[in-house]
């Protein structure tokens, strides 16, 4: 199929891009890599007047840290995320979320900020964003505002700009200490959409309980979602005592605490809360074991 007629607008700089934005409205629909919008337009799955094409606009595009935390412009490709180091050091959450983000030509031509502002619940920089508390940059010709990453997705591919706004980037805040990260999903094919999925963070205290954990849930609602309740469960526990069983138990807490889990040809919403428990006991493991190896690391550092 072909999507149905649009005018084309591509402005070289930010504040034209806000410009035509405010002068079109809900009229316009912003386009950065194209990966989810081009194939739902030329699916017919939606129809707009006009889009504008960001992609050229060089201040939307790099990775630099700001005030205790990574800064991403929102043009920054899947592929450029993956391979910067500064990410790697400061944001390794992203680093390893981005391979199970489609296939590498997806990831080539695809941007952060398109990903999280498509909203979709099954999304990794999305699930990202909402575990480690990332504040979004939305620009228009009023200024720039932030919005935190939980007030950020209101409904299935829905967010919370305004009609005028661009993401124009997303700030991920740097964890410090002895901290461990995982990414967790299954799906039926590497590339698929995940079925469930989760990644975590924690960070542990000199006796090694947690006293910090963030944990982003995918494919579990209509929009991603953060495992709250899984969190409280976990913070002030020591570690050691997380065994197999402890984990399991947190995944069953996080799905007891989602409303709604949505069924499909997937599978039954009983299936993907099963899955879904798994992957967060997965991930929630995973992400310990490398906060005890960098506790251990540390140790050996000093002595």
């Amino acid at each position: 199929m072909k999507p149905a007629a649009f005018d084309y607008h591509r402005p070289d700089t930010l504040a034209e891009a806000a410009e035509i934005l405010g002068r079109l409205g809900d009229d316009a629909k912003v386009l950065a890599g194209g990966q989810s919008l081009v194939p739902m337009l030329a699916m017919r799955l939606t129809h707009f007047e006009n889009l504008v094409d960001i992609s050229r606009v060089e201040e939307l595009c790099g990775i630099d840290p700001v005030d205790g935390a990574v800064r991403v412009g929102a043009t920054t490709s899947h592929a450029l995320v993956g391979l910067d180091d500064e990410v790697a050091d400061s944001v390794p959450l992203l680093t390893l979320a981005t391979p199970h983000i489609g296939h590498f030509q997806i990831r080539s031509r695809g941007t952060l900020g398109g990903a999280i502002a498509h909203a979709d619940p099954a999304a990794e920089y999305a699930a990202v964003a909402l575990a480690l508390d990332a504040e979004m940059e939305a620009t228009s010709t009023r200024g720039t505002r932030v919005v935190p990453a939980a007030d950020f997705f209101t409904g299935l591919w829905e967010n919370s700009l305004a009609g005028d706004e661009i993401l124009s980037a997303v700030r991920f805040p740097v964890w410090h200490g002895r901290c461990g990260f995982a990414v967790e999903e299954f799906a039926r094919r590497h590339g698929d959409f995940a079925i469930a999925g989760a990644v975590v963070a924690v960070e542990l205290d000199a006796a090694e309980r947690v006293q910090r954990c963030g944990i982003g849930l995918l494919g579990l609602g209509s929009t991603p979602l953060r495992g709250s309740a899984a969190e409280t469960a976990v913070l002030g526990r020591s570690a050691g005592e997380l065994d197999e069983d402890a984990l399991d138990e947190i995944g069953r807490v996080a799905m007891d605490a989602i409303d709604d889990i949505p069924a499909d040809l997937q599978g039954s919403a009983a299936y993907r809360a099963q899955v879904g428990s798994a992957m967060v006991a997965r991930a929630l493991g995973n992400a310990l074991a490398a906060a005890i190896t960098e506790t251990a690391s540390t140790r050996t550092q000093g002595t």
